[in-house]
C-alpha cells in the first residue's frame, strides 16, 4: 500500500487544542508536514483511539483478528494486558501475542502479566515469579506492567509484589492497578509504591479518592463490567485524569463498536469534544509513552477521518500512513496462526457433581447485571434425593469449575442471578485461571456442557435437551484461530441461545468468566473453593 500522500480537511490537533483548515503530507508513513490553508473539504482529520486497557483474549480473537475489527471503529491502537493467556501458557503465551499482532498493521502495547496467577488460591496453568517478569519487562516489545491485582500483596508489602514493582521502576515503565473498593490508608500505600491507574471504579466516590491521590482513571465500558454512566461526570472536573478503555469485549461487540462509541456518548451528553477526544487518544499516548502519532509533524501517521466532529465515526482509519479500513469495512487480510494450548481434562461423570445435604443454610453468590463485584446471599437449599440442587423458581442455580490442567474434583457452588430456566452454559474463559466454569438447571445439563466443553479443547458452549452450541477456542482455550467475523457470528448465535435459555443477563457469558475472578469482592468460587473475596480467604458453602 502507498503511503506517501497528502489528504486535507479540517486538522483536529489535540496538542494545541485547535482545528486548522489545511493539508497533511505523509512521507513514508509520517507526517511529513502539516500546511495550513484554506480547503473546500469539511471533513475532519484526528488522531486515531487508543483503547486504553484492553485483554485481547476476551474477544475470542487472536490479536490479528482483534485488529481487522477494531480498526473498522477508528482505533488504532491498544494498551493490552496478555495475563489471559499467561496464566494458561506463560510466557510463551505473552510472545504468541506480540507475534501474532506484529502479523498486521496495528499497534499493540503489550504490559508484563503483573499477577499470574492472580492469588494463590487457584490453579493456573503457569506462574511468572518475579525473576520472570523482571526479564519481560526488560524487552522492548514489554511497556509496562499489568494491572496489579494483587492489591492486598502491595498494601501488605508481599516480597515476590515489591520485587516486580521495583523492576517497573527500574525499566522506567508505568505500573497499572488494580483496586476495587480499596480506600483509605490500605489505598494510600497501594498508590504510594507508584500505581499510576485504575480501571476499576464503579463509583464516583471511589474515582474522586484515587485521582485526589494521583491516580489516572479509566473509564471502563466492556461487555460486562459497564462503568460509563457513573464516572463521566468526571469529563466535566477531571479530564486530564481520564481514559477510555473497554478492559473485555466480546466478539459480537466488537463487530458494532469500540472507543467511538464512549466518545459519541461523550459528546451528546455536552462534554467538551477536545477533552473527550484526549480521553480518547492522547491522554493514554502520553501516560504510557505510546509509540502512536497525534498528528503532529515527525509522528507516524495514525489518524482517522470522521464527517462530523459531533459525531465521530471513522470514514477512515490510517496506521502509519497505511489505509487499515474504510467505510466499515477492513483492509487488512486474514492471518493463519498456530494453536497453542493446555487442557489436559478427562470428561466429567454425574457423581463429580453430587452436593450433599448437611440440613443448613448455603452461602449463594448473588451477581449483578453490568458488574462484576457480587454479593454473599444466605439461602435454604433446594434438596433433592439428599443433594442440594438448582432451585429454578428461585433463581439460585448449582455453579461448577473444574481445573482444566489436572484432573482434580470439581468445585460446586451456587450461583443467584443467571435466571436460567433450562439447560446450562459453560465456558474455558474463567478470569484468572481459565479453568472451566458452568452454571445449569439440572446437574445432567451441566454435565453436558461441560464434556461439550472438554471435548473442544476449550471455547463456549449452551446446552439443554433439544438444543445445543459450542464456539471452539483452540489457542490456549481463549481466543478462536478462525476469521473474527465468523467468530462474531457463531457468538452471537450462542449468546442468543443462553437467553432463550432464560437468562436476563446482557452478557451471560462474559458474566459467567467474571464469578471465578478472586480478586474482585465479595463472594467468588475457584478450582479450590469458594472464595471470601473481603477476607481474602476461601469460606464453606455452609452457613
Amino acid at each position: 500500500m502507498d503511503n506517501n500522500f497528502t489528504i486535507g480537511g479540517q486538522i483536529v490537533d489535540l496538542v494545541n487544542s485547535r482545528i486548522i483548515s489545511g493539508v497533511v503530507v505523509v512521507r513514508d508513513g509520517k507526517i511529513s508536514r502539516i500546511e495550513e490553508q484554506p480547503v473546500g473539504n469539511t471533513r475532519f482529520i484526528m488522531p486515531g483511539f487508543v483503547d486504553a486497557h484492553v485483554h485481547i483474549e476476551s474477544s475470542m480473537l487472536v490479536p490479528s483478528e482483534f485488529a481487522r475489527l477494531a480498526t473498522c471503529h477508528g482505533t488504532v491502537a491498544t494498551v493490552s494486558d496478555p495475563h489471559e493467556i499467561a496464566n494458561v501458557l506463560g510466557v510463551d503465551g505473552v510472545n504468541y501475542m506480540i507475534s501474532n499482532g506484529r502479523k498486521v498493521p496495528f499497534k499493540f502495547f503489550f504490559g508484563a502479566p503483573s499477577c499470574v496467577p492472580s492469588t494463590p488460591f487457584e490453579t493456573a496453568g503457569a506462574t511468572l515469579d518475579a525473576k520472570t517478569v523482571e526479564s519481560l519487562l526488560a524487552s522492548p516489545d514489554i511497556h509496562y506492567l499489568s494491572e496489579m491485582m494483587n492489591y492486598p500483596g502491595v498494601i501488605n508489602g508481599d516480597p515476590e509484589i515489591m520485587a516486580k514493582i521495583a523492576a517497573a521502576k527500574k525499566y522506567g515503565k508505568p505500573i497499572d492497578g488494580h483496586a476495587p473498593a480499596v480506600t483509605g490508608e490500605a489505598l494510600r500505600k497501594y498508590v504510594g509504591m507508584g500505581i499510576s491507574t485504575d480501571h476499576e471504579c464503579f463509583r464516583m466516590d471511589g474515582a474522586l479518592e484515587k485521582i485526589g491521590l494521583g491516580m489516572k482513571i479509566l473509564i471502563r465500558e466492556g461487555s460486562a463490567a459497564k462503568n460509563f454512566k457513573a464516572l463521566i461526570p468526571l469529563m466535566e472536573t477531571h479530564p486530564d485524569k481520564l481514559m477510555f478503555c473497554s478492559d473485555d469485549k466480546h466478539p459480537d461487540e466488537l463487530v458494532k463498536g469500540h472507543i467511538e462509541e464512549l466518545v459519541c456518548r461523550s459528546i451528546e451528553l455536552g462534554y467538551n469534544v477536545f477533552d473527550v477526544l484526549k480521553a480518547a487518544s492522547l491522554n493514554a499516548v502520553r501516560h504510557y509513552k505510546l509509540d502512536v502519532g497525534l498528528l503532529q509533524p515527525g509522528d507516524d501517521a495514525d489518524f482517522i477521518v470522521v464527517d462530523d466532529l459531533r459525531h465521530p465515526v471513522a470514514r477512515q482509519t490510517y496506521i502509519k500512513g497505511v489505509l487499515v479500513a474504510e467505510n466499515g469495512v477492513s483492509n487488512i487480510k486474514y492471518k493463519e496462526t498456530s494453536k497453542p494450548n493446555f487442557f489436559e481434562r478427562p470428561y466429567l461423570y454425574a457423581q463429580d457433581l453430587f452436593v450433599s445435604d448437611e440440613g443448613r443454610r448455603i452461602k449463594v453468590i448473588e451477581c449483578f447485571d453490568g458488574q462484576l463485584i457480587t454479593k454473599c446471599f444466605p439461602a435454604e437449599p433446594k434438596v433433592e434425593n439428599g443433594g442440594i440442587v438448582s432451585d429454578v423458581e428461585r433463581d439460585i442455580l448449582k455453579m461448577v469449575v473444574v481445573n482444566r490442567y489436572q484432573p482434580y474434583t470439581p468445585v460446586v457452588a451456587f450461583i443467584k442471578g443467571f435466571g436460567l430456566k433450562r439447560g446450562a452454559l459453560a465456558s474455558s474463559v474463567a478470569h484468572d485461571s481459565h479453568n472451566l466454569v458452568a452454571v445449569g438447571v439440572t446437574d445432567n445439563d451441566i454435565l453436558h456442557a461441560i464434556n461439550l466443553l472438554i471435548e473442544h479443547k476449550g471455547g463456549v458452549t449452551a446446552y439443554c435437551n433439544t438444543e445445543m452450541m459450542a464456539v471452539p477456542l483452540p489457542v490456549a482455550g481463549l481466543m478462536s484461530n478462525e476469521d473474527g467475523y465468523e467468530v462474531a457470528a457463531a457468538y452471537e448465535n450462542v449468546d442468543a441461545l443462553a437467553k432463550r435459555l432464560g437468562s436476563t443477563l446482557y452478557a451471560p457469558f462474559m458474566t459467567l468468566s467474571f464469578m471465578s475472578l478472586l480478586v474482585i469482592p465479595e463472594l467468588k468460587i475457584s478450582d479450590r473453593g469458594l472464595f471470601d473475596g473481603v477476607r481474602f480467604g476461601f469460606t464453606e458453602l455452609y452457613v
